[in-house]
């Protein structure tokens, strides 16, 4: 399994907002700069997210977006589920209820299902505000200076 470009930007993306909104909303083209993504891009992506109900719009001079929950309220799973759909190791365990023919069968399938349990696990466990706080760290981090 291997996570497109579009399901990482859109983690870079939803984080760039909620870093830089302060309440407020933030403008693709701005995201675009701090990113080094393409606006053209940053917009298919946005309109995912919007789909979804993860982003907010608001055109005019004060336009931009934000997240319509707080950063604590969407994992990384769920973003990427919006980009990249399911987010199963295989095709039989796609959808509601495993279609294969030869599931009762199978010798391998309670190995695909626990990595696919692994997987969501995962990817549930870290939300936008974590990464948040991750970010945080690693500038406070670099910021110190040490005279000698």
């Amino acid at each position: 399994m291997k996570i497109s470009t579009k399901g990482r930007y859109a983690i870079r993306l939803m984080l760039d907002i909620a870093q830089h909104s302060g309440g407020g909303n933030v403008s693709i083209k701005d995201v675009s700069e701090r990113q080094g993504i393409s606006v053209k891009y940053l917009e298919q992506i946005v309109n995912m997210l919007s789909k979804a109900g993860y982003l907010r719009s608001r055109r005019g001079s004060q336009g931009g977006y934000r997240l319509s929950k707080e950063p604590d309220a969407y994992t990384v799973g769920d973003v990427l589920r919006v980009t990249e759909g399911d987010m199963s190791p295989v095709a039989c365990l796609e959808g509601e209820e495993n279609q294969c023919p030869r599931v009762s069968e199978c010798p391998t399938i309670e190995f695909w299902q626990g990595l696919y349990k692994a997987i969501n696990d995962y990817l549930d466990s870290t939300t936008i505000a974590d990464l948040m706080r991750r970010a945080e760290e690693k500038n406070t981090e670099s910021d110190y200076c040490y005279y000698i």
